[in-house]
């Protein structure tokens, strides 16, 4: 199984912002960023960040593919 941040990335384009407002606003770093795009594993703190910063649920920024 592996991460997908898809959703995430369609929540930003939604609310009208980019990646690197993102990391801006967060405190996320390029290399998390980076993480994220190839769907590799990213600390849950860093997701929470998130999640706060967009004011939504995990569910809505990742999901799991078989």
């Amino acid at each position: 199984m592996s991460l997908k941040y898809n959703k995430l990335w369609k929540l930003l384009i939604d609310k009208g912002l980019n990646k690197s407002e993102l990391c801006k606003k967060t405190g996320i770093s390029r290399s998390t960023l980076n993480k994220l795009n190839n769907g590799e594993n990213v600390n849950t703190e860093i997701l929470e960040k998130i999640c706060k910063f967009l004011e939504c649920d995990i569910a809505d920024i990742v999901e799991m593919e078989k």
